[in-house]
């Protein structure tokens, strides 16, 4: 497994146990939830410093985004999806 895809694996695995959003996370690391979306698709290449604010904001020491899964471990699942929901439309009087 390649460093980017561990990272990803740990960052998503630590967020969702946790019980994080990815726009929760974005918001609180100063970035914008696409970017946390790429970074857990390893689409991202995030420097040293972006890792270290995640770490910080996710409360774990940076080198725990860097520990290989176990074999055999499956991806970590996704949070529920939560919607917000509609407002009622108003009647025209």
């Amino acid at each position: 497994m390649k460093t980017r895809a561990i990272v990803a694996w740990n960052v998503r695995r630590i967020r969702v146990d946790q019980g994080i959003s990815q726009e929760k996370l974005a918001c609180q690391v100063g970035m914008d939830r696409s970017y946390i979306s790429s970074l857990e698709r390893q689409s991202k290449n995030p420097t040293i410093d972006l890792l270290d604010r995640v770490a910080e904001t996710l409360d774990v020491h940076l080198s725990e985004l860097f520990v290989r899964p176990p074999k055999g471990a499956r991806s970590p699942k996704t949070l529920p999806k939560i919607r917000k929901l509609a407002r009622p439309r108003r009647r025209k009087k």
